[in-house]
């Protein structure tokens, strides 16, 4: 079987290439994405390259790919290739998304829509999985404190990445449905892990990229609070979860969430770490001299935790605790990071 992944040489996209070759060795994968393989990547995928194809191409221009997709054989396709607005470093105060707001949606809208088309009239495709995000959910919810976010009932996005997000999930159910493709979403929420660095289309490094690197270089940790939390998961558990969904006989929703069954705050990665690092320093300090700054009032709807229960129920896939996913990360990054 031959995986299209789109988007794989960027972070979560590497990992779940990644994963499908690791599980298999007959198996093969051609990664689509408009960047090629950085050297971190390279390494990355040394011990699979024989069995990975890698075309540069713009996705929304399938002149410059289809014709080479189908001499592969494609037989799923994970649609990753996005593109993360990126904050400009000469304004901070300026919106990431104002920089370059068409592109956000070209790509995310416009490039699953070029994707669609070439899939829909290649029977041999057996699933096509669209990667959204979180950010397609509102900033409240749900009704009833403390219970996990779920997959409807509080879709509301307000950013140009959200809404680009939910139009493409939306246009991706219509070709399902038009065309009898077996395709569904995945909501993602906090990713962080292996092949987590800076590239052409997303510059974002969430609170456990932060603190790791931290304190495997031994620096003092100043967070505005202790307070701040999220739903982080790794991106091998990521790439595991979609896995799980690919294999799936049966789906009976066209929406999932994944996320790591719960939410962490800074204290907790910072507690973890010290664990690994015992001498670890930290500090609560002022937001103008502090070196992690978050909003302790975000911590409902996208930014609190996700709903498990549907890929739970469809698939045997399960988070790792959170903190051994964190202690598995910082040995990830001691081995491959310099």
């Amino acid at each position: 079987m031959t995986l299209l992944v789109t988007g794989g040489t960027g972070f979560v996209m590497s990992v779940v290439a990644r994963e499908w070759l690791d599980r298999d060795p007959q198996a093969r994968a051609v990664i689509l994405d408009r960047s090629g393989l950085d050297s971190i990547a390279e390494k990355f995928f040394a011990p699979v390259r024989e069995r990975l194809t890698v075309l540069t191409a713009d996705i929304l221009d399938p002149a410059q790919w289809g014709a080479a997709l189908d001499t592969h054989g494609i037989t799923a396709i994970i649609h990753g290739a996005t593109v993360t607005p990126n904050s400009r470093p000469s304004d901070p105060t300026q919106p990431p998304e104002a920089n370059d707001p068409a592109a956000i949606v070209d790509v995310n809208l416009m490039g699953t829509v070029r994707m669609l088309e070439w899939a829909r009239s290649r029977p041999g495709i057996k699933r096509f999985v669209y990667v959204s995000s979180g950010s397609v959910y509102r900033h409240n919810g749900p009704d009833w404190s403390g219970e996990p976010l779920p997959e409807d009932g509080y879709v509301a996005p307000l950013t140009l990445y959200g809404i680009s997000k939910f139009a493409a999930e939306m246009v991706t159910n219509r070709y399902a449905d038009l065309f009898g493709l077996s395709a569904i979403s995945v909501r993602l929420s906090s990713v962080y892990g292996p092949m987590d660095r800076v590239t052409g289309s997303r510059n974002v490094r969430h609170l456990p990229n932060r603190v790791a690197h931290m304190a495997l270089s031994n620096e003092t940790i100043r967070p505005n609070s202790l307070e701040p939390l999220g739903d982080y998961v790794l991106s091998s558990d990521v790439a595991k979860a979609v896995m799980a969904l690919l294999d799936a006989e049966n789906l009976r929703y066209r929406h999932y969430n994944i996320g790591s069954g719960g939410t962490q705050t800074v204290g907790d990665f910072i507690g973890w770490a010290a664990e690994r690092f015992p001498g670890l320093k930290s500090e609560i300090s002022p937001a103008e001299t502090a070196n992690i700054v978050m909003n302790a009032a975000l911590k409902t709807g996208m930014w609190g935790e996700y709903d498990l229960a549907r890929i739970e129920r469809d698939t045997n896939w399960r988070p790792t605790p959170a903190r051994q996913a964190f202690h598995d990360y910082i040995d990830w990054i001691a081995a491959n990071e310099t």
